[in-house]
């Protein structure tokens, strides 16, 4: 009865491993009756093959084992090895080739032996007719050649570089007969162009220039204020004052009529010079005389002109500047209801002592700060910290580091971003020209937050700002 039941049990098992068998082996002669059309010759084969070890291996595993024989599994596990090898040696059908693989460059052909030359021992172990290829040594570059391959990528365009202030001294040239035919009375200064394009500062692309714009006062008329000792408390502004109005009234400066109070306003002559340039000048006759087009910006607080030309787009920021007492004075008026301050610019003596302190020691100052404001440009939280600011530190720097060799670019470089760091940690950058100003006193937490956590994480790993 045991033996019966015993038999039973395997014909169950027999035939529903059988039935499942089956089933397998319809599936198999479908795909191997269609894998011709599908996979094609190769791929085929290799179907086949696959297909017949994987039914040994099932008949195998199905078919009853002779417990009479002692290497029955052993002879079992050799087979199965073997039809696994089957598998594995089979060569891989070819690769259709991709089109964008037509790009890569192609294995050199093996160098072919020349009789009665040895054959080099670094190819015996290659087989015969196989292509050769050379590995070269992985390079890691210094943080000094990086900055220095990174530095050549910074230079702005020939055609930009000197096209815009072809374009831009073109413009000043008719903006300057406009306001002597307009403003005869107004005794403006010539116009001038100013900014990091004529420095040889300025990197990436030449898309924004400086057209200063001189208000000459009489210095008998008018005086200086400072800005700390105003009700502001800021000693980066300052104050033009109408002196001896007892001897020589109202009226007597053509400047007079921008008064408010007794103080020249930078406000009031910004709002009539933006009537000028937005409704007053024929700016569409100028653009076609000059080959461009030329749009005042409506919008802005600023003096802007957008210039579109074939070949370049331009912005062009026009500031009244005024020069008394050894001081360099732009009506760029703070935000808010104080409207006669006038903002003192170090732009011209920081770049002539960054390049002064370069002619006496040939350093590499300047190299250093194109670097930094091509950073700042390019990374949108930086762009605050670009131009004054970054020449600050440099400044600062040279005080303290002397060797300024282009050889140590790295390490002054990696001292800029310390110093940076440092300050925007106190929220305090002093000038170098004048230490009572905070440059950073203009910036939110959030920003001083932001910059901070950008140029802390370049210190450990500074290429990631290039």
């Amino acid at each position: 009865m045991a033996l019966f039941w015993q038999q039973r049990g395997r014909r169950q098992e027999n035939g529903g491993l059988g039935r499942v068998i089956d089933g397998l082996g319809s599936v198999f002669e479908v795909l191997l009756a269609n894998a011709r059309l599908v996979l094609g010759v190769s791929g085929a084969a290799v179907l086949a093959i696959a297909t017949l070890a994987v039914k040994r291996l099932i008949d195998r595993a199905t078919s009853p084992r002779d417990e009479g024989d002692p290497k029955a599994e052993q002879k079992s596990l050799e087979e199965s090895w073997q039809d696994l090898a089957l598998i594995k040696t089979t060569p891989k059908p070819p690769k259709k080739q991709r089109r964008e693989d037509l790009s890569q460059p192609l294995l050199s052909p093996a160098q072919p032996v020349v009789p009665g030359e040895a054959p080099d021992p670094r190819g015996c172990s290659a087989p015969l007719g196989a292509p050769q290829v050379t590995s070269s040594p992985l390079r890691c570059l210094t943080l000094q050649e990086k900055l220095l391959s990174h530095s050549s990528r910074l230079a702005v365009p020939e055609i930009q570089a000197s096209l815009v202030p072809q374009l831009a001294r073109s413009i000043s040239t008719q903006l300057q007969n406009f306001l002597r035919s307009k403003c005869p009375e107004l005794p403006f200064g010539r116009l001038f162009l100013s900014g990091a394009l004529l420095d040889g500062l300025e990197v990436l692309a030449a898309d924004r220039i400086h057209l200063m714009l001189p208000v000459v006062l009489d210095a008998g008329l008018w005086g200086l204020i400072s800005g700390e000792d105003t009700v502001v408390r800021n000693p980066q502004y300052w104050m033009i004052k109408r002196i001896d109005l007892g001897y020589f009234p109202r009226g007597c400066s053509p400047w007079d009529r921008f008064l408010v109070g007794r103080y020249l306003s930078s406000s009031v002559l910004i709002e009539t010079l933006h009537k000028l340039l937005v409704a007053s000048i024929n700016w569409p006759a100028i653009g076609g005389l000059l080959g461009c087009a030329i749009h005042p910006v409506v919008a802005s607080r600023e003096l802007k002109l957008e210039v579109k030309h074939d070949q370049v787009e331009l912005s062009i920021t026009l500031f009244p500047v005024v020069e008394m007492e050894d001081k360099v004075l732009l009506a760029v008026p703070p935000e808010g209801l104080v409207e006669n301050l006038w903002l003192e610019s170090f732009d011209r003596a920081e770049v002539s002592r960054v390049k002064e302190l370069d002619a006496g020691d040939s350093g590499a100052r300047q190299l250093c700060l194109r670097l930094l404001n091509g950073v700042c440009r390019s990374q949108p939280s930086l762009h605050k910290l670009g131009g004054s600011p970054v020449t600050q530190v440099i400044l600062h720097l040279s005080d303290t580091a002397s060797d300024w060799a282009e050889e140590h670019l790295a390490d002054r470089f990696q001292q800029v971003l310390e110093e940076l760091v440092a300050s925007l940690e106190k929220g305090v950058l002093l000038s170098y020209f004048n230490p009572k100003i905070n440059l950073f006193s203009g910036l939110s937490e959030e920003e001083i937050d932001e910059m901070g956590f950008v140029l802390y994480r370049a210190i450990s790993e500074p290429e990631l700002l290039l």
